[in-house]
């Protein structure tokens, strides 16, 4: 009887020549190729070189070495069918049994920062995905291993019975088509990207998975988190956790929430979300006096909220923080002593993430049933607004402020959307309403008294002037809205008539 033999080709060579010694142990012979062979020959294991098995030398740089018949043939034969075992040995090709190979390192070639196209490319795999999809596609007599992780399992099923079972075959075999789909699908990225190409006839995209999660929104909806494998710093899937359980699907979209907010300041400044909006947001001089202002924004909403910090935690902000529950605090970094004072409670998680100003923009997906809508990230800033003052006032120097951090929140709040502010702080926050006087009269009652000499920031126009009405009547004293109302002159007019000066940003903000 012909022995077995495995087929062993790996950029990634963790565990391989333990992996390799057993298989030879249990009396499979190793055929090998360039690096890999190397590395077992040095390792005191017997190899084929894979040009003995093809008659034929490694050539173009080693472009060209096991795209064979000897090697396809000996993969994809169907050991039941006996014409195909004719023509195996009418052509002297051997079985192949084992294949284990990983890929040239396409994904941390590009992440290089001096990485050129010339090198991004001669870092495709040819061979080696054509291995692996031939080898998968005759899993039933083909044991195909991608990622070490599995050789333990191709081991002890050796060892017990003699073969692999055709259920783990199968299981590596579905494996082997993700790897070799997420490879091509990172390099269709790369090449579409320098094309320039923004609406590819096909979209295709990779995640990694980063954890499985104990439920979705809900305890009866399943769910995982995944990181795209090149994902950009200043995001929740690149955050480190320092403290506390594990995070939740809501912990992560609230985090997330948080992020895309306290990212909007230069000034020290602390966001406090619920649900996915903010419930308070403040600036200071200080992180300690941002939290302060966050804090008094809502005192009641933020309990049991997620706080996002754009400095590092000191430890007269951590003591104010302790005091309430909350469920994760982000901040780029935490000083030991207010690390001493946070991790005293147990289930708060503790997370570290760099924000990186110089990101850039993606592209962010949203599933719908069926389908999935793609977009632009939504980056335009204040600096980047054609402003101008419509009202025959124009607003106070405390009023630019108050206006510009009304604007900056209200861009990340679901629409409709209405925030007041004033004192550096949000003072009332309407979210996810129908009609955009009802957002304002929501973020004026919680406001209550302090909407008077406040700033009022809308994500979308004033189709009527009865949101300026309502914010006249609770003493607001500025407005910032992006305009373009068929009715604007209506809402202007309005404003002049109760002495607000209003400004126009040329740009709405819509979140669904």
């Amino acid at each position: 009887m012909t022995a077995k033999r495995a087929l062993i080709s790996v950029s990634d060579k963790e565990g391989i020549v333990s992996f390799a010694q057993e298989l030879k142990d249990l009396g499979v012979e190793i055929i090998s190729t360039g690096g890999t062979k190397r590395t077992l020959e040095e390792n005191g294991i017997d190899v084929i070189g894979i040009s003995e098995v093809t008659d034929f030398p490694e050539i173009l740089d080693g472009r060209l070495k096991t795209l064979h018949p000897n090697v396809h043939g000996a993969l994809l034969a169907l050991r039941d069918n006996e014409e195909h075992q004719a023509q195996m040995k009418e052509h002297n090709i051997l079985p192949i049994d084992f294949v284990v190979v990983n890929l040239y390192p396409f994904k941390k070639t590009i992440e290089k920062e001096d990485v050129t196209l010339a090198e991004a490319i001669e870092n495709i795999d040819i061979g080696g995905p054509t291995m692996l999809r031939s080898a998968a596609k005759n899993y039933r007599s083909v044991s195909v291993v991608v990622d070490p992780s599995d050789y333990a399992t191709v081991v002890e099923e050796l060892k017990a019975d003699g073969n692999v079972s055709f259920e783990t075959n199968q299981r590596l075999a579905a494996k082997v088509f993700r790897h070799t789909a997420a490879y091509d699908a990172l390099i269709a990225e790369y090449l579409t990207n320098i094309t320039g190409e923004t609406t590819p006839e096909k979209l295709t995209v990779t995640y990694e998975r980063v954890q499985g999660l104990r439920y979705g929104e809900n305890p009866h909806q399943q769910a995982s988190f995944y990181k795209k494998p090149l994902t950009q710093k200043g995001s929740i899937a690149t955050a480190t956790q320092l403290h506390g359980k594990e995070l939740s699907y809501n912990n992560i979209n609230d985090a997330n929430a948080a992020l895309q907010i306290v990212k909007e300041f230069k000034e020290p400044a602390i966001v406090a979300i619920k649900h996915m909006n903010p419930c308070g947001v403040g600036v200071g001089e200080t992180i300690a006096q941002a939290y302060q202002k966050a804090y008094e924004a809502d005192p009641t909403s933020i309990f049991g909220g997620i706080v996002a910090a754009n400095r590092p935690i000191d430890r007269e902000t951590a003591i104010q923080l302790k005091e309430i529950f909350l469920e994760i605090i982000i901040a780029p970094a935490f000083d030991q002593e207010a690390l001493d004072v946070l991790t005293a409670k147990k289930n708060l998680r503790l997370l570290t993430i760099e924000l990186d100003e110089k990101a850039e923009k993606e592209a962010f997906l949203t599933s719908v049933k069926g389908g999935v809508l793609v977009q632009d990230e939504d980056v335009f800033g204040f600096d980047d607004a054609t402003i101008t003052v419509p009202t025959k006032r124009e607003p106070t120097e405390k009023e630019w402020a108050d206006l510009k951090l009304a604007w900056k929140v209200v861009k990340n709040v679901k629409s409709n959307a209405i925030v007041l502010a004033k004192d550096d702080m949000t003072i009332g926050v309407g979210a996810g309403q129908m009609n955009r006087v009802g957002a304002a009269k929501i973020a004026i009652e919680q406001a209550g008294e302090k909407a008077q000499g406040s700033a009022l920031g809308s994500d979308a126009f004033f189709p009527m002037g009865d949101t300026v009405e309502a914010a006249a009547k609770a003493g607001i004293t500025a407005i910032i809205q992006p305009g373009g109302s068929i009715r604007d002159e209506e809402s202007i007019a309005k404003a002049d008539e109760y002495g607000i000066a209003m400004v126009f940003t040329g740009v709405r903000h819509f979140k669904h």
